[in-house]
Order: structure tokens, then sequence, then C-alpha cells
């Protein structure tokens, strides 16, 4: 499969997610897929577990923002940040592809937290969100000039 090609699926994948399409989100993975999360110990063996899992998500992200999609060949990193219940969590995909579907995935999760002043004379600041936004800018439509930085809301209820 061409890399453009699984930059496409990939972005279906992200566009699915966040419309709430659990069918057309896991499309992406094949039946045997393993996805992985480190910080918690867990392991979903099969697409139908990770489907159901996602489905059956008590908190529910109320929106999320790719900050961008690397690869190249079998392995893509996607970088996002995911807003749950008005807190973010700064997340990683690594997504390794057989066929031109994802056989593992692996997602780090982090929680925001306050720079140290000590460090205040060697770096620069991003500006933070107000607690109004969540952290999230502005969706943005796939496919645009820039849809690097998408952003998604879900719909309440």
């Amino acid at each position: 499969m061409e890399e453009q090609d699984i930059r496409k699926s990939i972005d279906r994948h992200w566009a699915a997610s966040a419309a709430g399409d659990q069918v057309a989100e896991h499309e992406i993975y094949h039946d045997d897929a393993v996805c992985e999360y480190p910080q918690s110990g867990e392991v979903i063996h099969g697409r139908r577990n990770l489907q159901a899992l996602r489905s059956q998500h008590p908190g529910r992200p109320s929106g999320f923002m790719v900050r961008r999609i690397v690869g190249e060949g079998n392995l893509w990193l996607t970088e996002y940040v995911i807003n749950y219940e008005g807190k973010r969590a700064y997340t990683v995909s690594i997504m390794e592809l057989r066929d031109g579907k994802v056989s593992r995935e692996t997602q780090y999760f982090a929680d925001p937290f306050d720079a140290p002043a000590w460090r205040a004379q060697w770096v620069e600041r991003e500006a933070r969100s107000t607690a109004s936004d969540n952290g999230m800018q502005p969706a943005l439509q796939s496919g645009t000039a820039d849809a690097e930085h998408l952003t998604v809301r879900f719909p309440k209820g």
C-alpha cells in the first residue's frame, strides 16, 4: 500500500473516531490486531475487543485534536490531545501496519503539568488555553491545507 493511501486510511480512522462511528473507526485494524496500553499494563487482543472496549468507555471523550501524524512504510505515529470530561490527555499512538491495516498499536497517555520555574530561562512557553475551550481549537475540516492540526468536538449525549 502506498504511503499516501496509508495516510488517508489513518485520517479516515480519526474522522470516524471523532464522529463516533465505531464500525468505520475500527476498519483500519486487522481482526487479530493487538493494542497495548503500557502505562496500565493492558493488552487488548482482536479488533472486536478493541471496538467493544472503546464503545463502552464511561467517560466518552468530548473532543480531540490531532497535532501531527508522521510515518513511512509500516510504522506511523499520531500525536493528539483527548478531552475527557474537561481534562486533557496528551496521547501518542504508534501504529504498526501489515498489508495496509494496523496489526499492532501502542498508546501512551499523559496528563498536562506545570513547567518548573528553574528552566524558564531556556524555554519558550506555549499559550495555555482557557478552561472554557478545554484546550481544543476551532475545528478544521479534514482534507484542508491546515488539516495537520485537526480538532474534533464530539456531540453531547
